[in-house]
């Protein structure tokens, strides 16, 4: 029975020289073949050529490279393009590349499906088939960094996971892709200008904290009232608010980087003023700012998108305390995204 092969990606600079100098070969060998696969990101060993050809040869025998394919790529009459990205097991994926006048933001997928239960999200209804590998996150953005070069004449210039997935549910690997990311080897891009988004796992966030990451975070938050919260997140049954709190108390202390909620406000749901007054309390506790999101229904249910008026009371209470709120409007609606509110992001990272 044949083994199956290795991702390449899966090593590490040094274990790629180390595995040059097993096979009597130069260890400058690693560094070659790093490029190629990062900062070059090259989709076969063929594509390496500036390595010899038994070379390649010898790789093609003991890896592969599992790279990404964009399936299908549609371009909105805005501006947004969403890639349906297939994985080398046959799953898929989607990101989208958010225009605005000043920059292009990649929103990427850290999982197949989510390990959450959101109601309001179309990704919600797909189980989780499994997690994203480092190099698959990867190259989701690289797609999108070639597609903003390709279309908007200049690079990539944020990220935001806030794509199919809870990344903080991927902690490891979505941490191995924004270092890649972040790396001169890879795209060299600012962590400040990567923003991961949670629906709220306080353990992880005070883990990031530990862990000093450069990184921005924002949370999904959508109420400050358990109960509310619960109906709309039901997971969060399993992280109250107090604690949430706290997490968030202890990121902002280690980090001193302010907060981004994400929050919907819908119809009968979190659009009185309880609701109202819950958040604004809420926003007093961490240095924070607040993007009120336009919601884009994924059905004839009971989450539609509330009045201008409830979203009016929202800014006026949340800027009475100096708190700066920005309104988030669907962007791609003719492409509409299958993943969650993933096209609505016009996020800053």
């Amino acid at each position: 029975m044949q083994m199956e092969k290795k991702d390449i990606r899966a090593l590490s600079k040094e274990q790629l020289r180390d595995f040059f100098v097993a096979n009597n070969d130069k260890a400058f060998r690693g560094n070659q073949v790093y490029e190629w696969l990062w900062s070059k990101g090259a989709h076969s060993f063929d594509d390496m050529t500036n390595v010899a050809k038994t070379t390649r040869s010898m790789l093609e025998e003991n890896f592969v490279i599992n790279h990404i394919k964009v399936d299908t790529m549609q371009r909105s009459s805005d501006g947004t393009v969403k890639n349906a990205v297939r994985l080398h097991d046959g799953l898929v994926v989607e990101s989208v590349l958010i225009p605005t006048e000043t920059r292009t933001t990649a929103c990427v997928s850290s999982q197949v499906g989510c390990s959450l239960d959101c109601n309001f999200c179309a990704t919600a209804r797909l189980k989780r088939m499994r997690n994203l590998e480092p190099g698959e996150i990867y190259d989701q953005i690289l797609a999108i960094d070639k597609e903003s070069r390709l279309y908007y004449n200049h690079p990539l210039s944020n990220i935001v996971f806030m794509g199919m997935g809870e990344p903080l549910m991927n902690y490891n690997n979505v941490i191995k892709a924004i270092d890649m990311v972040t790396s001169p080897e890879g795209l060299g891009m600012s962590p400040k200008r990567i923003m991961v988004s949670t629906s709220g796992i306080p353990k992880m966030i005070k883990k990031m904290a530990d862990d000093d990451v450069k990184f921005k975070l924002a949370v999904s938050l959508h109420s400050a009232i358990d109960e509310t919260r619960a109906k709309i997140m039901p997971f969060s049954k399993n992280f109250p608010l107090k604690d949430l709190r706290e997490a968030l108390e202890y990121w902002y202390r280690k980090t001193k980087s302010k907060i981004s909620y994400e929050y919907v406000v819908w119809k009968g749901i979190n659009d009185d003023k309880a609701s109202v007054d819950a958040l604004v309390k809420f926003c007093k506790y961490v240095p924070c700012k607040v993007n009120l999101i336009e919601y884009n229904p994924i059905d004839d249910g009971e989450f539609q998108q509330a009045s201008e008026e409830s979203i009016l009371a929202y800014i006026k209470a949340l800027e009475n305390i100096g708190v700066v709120v920005k309104v988030r409007r669907s962007r791609g609606k003719d492409i509409d995204a299958a993943c969650g509110q993933l096209a609505n992001k016009e996020a800053e990272a």
